[in-house]
């Protein structure tokens, strides 16, 4: 385990949120429920966030650097 602090959704969100501009609570216990979402643990009933979880989920959902959009392609 890590001594790092855990982070309750509305927290991961706001973090989320100041780091990269994107993700409410509900997404987060959206993608809690379908899957996609960032990796937590339960503590109770509360699910717990590693903010070094978030900024890893995070940057994977990131395109490469590009100068224009046309540079991404039709997935993106």
């Amino acid at each position: 385990m890590t001594d790092q602090q855990y982070l309750r959704r509305e927290q991961a969100a706001t973090y989320l949120q100041e780091r990269y501009g994107a993700y409410t609570p509900e997404t987060l216990a959206k993608l809690a429920t379908v899957g996609g979402g960032p990796p937590f643990v339960k503590f109770d009933r509360f699910p717990l966030y590693l903010p070094e979880d978030l900024d890893v989920w995070a940057k994977g959902r990131m395109s490469k650097l590009v100068h224009s959009t046309s540079e991404l392609g039709p997935e993106s």
